[in-house]
């Protein structure tokens, strides 16, 4: 397993509109952790203009569904895709973090 660069985004930059939370993925991920940490409900999207889950302050979501799979096999996020967040209310402390992980044959 290897892991790209922990990605974040400050309260400050998440306003009504999609805002895309660190640069887009370098290699196609088996696992996934998106964390909440602030103190606010907010909307995710792995596109940026469709409304894809919520999380609460303080909140996590995790996939690993291709973490059991062989390199190349399961489903997956694509390289090039990323994540956006937006408010349902403004959040007024902390950051929301997406860490990404890929299998590797090295």
């Amino acid at each position: 397993m290897r892991a790209e660069p922990l990605r974040s985004l400050a309260f400050g930059a998440i306003s009504a509109a999609y805002a895309q939370v660190g640069p887009a993925l370098n290699n196609a991920p088996s696992q996934i952790l998106v964390q909440n940490l602030t103190d606010s409900l907010l909307v995710f999207s792995f596109d940026g203009i469709v409304d894809h889950f919520v999380l609460p302050a303080g909140g996590f979501f995790l996939s690993d569904i291709a973490s059991n799979k062989a390199l190349g096999g399961g489903l997956c996020l694509s390289r090039g895709d990323g994540l956006w967040v937006k408010v349902i209310s403004a959040p007024s402390v902390g950051s929301v973090y997406f860490s990404v992980f890929y299998g590797s044959d090295n």
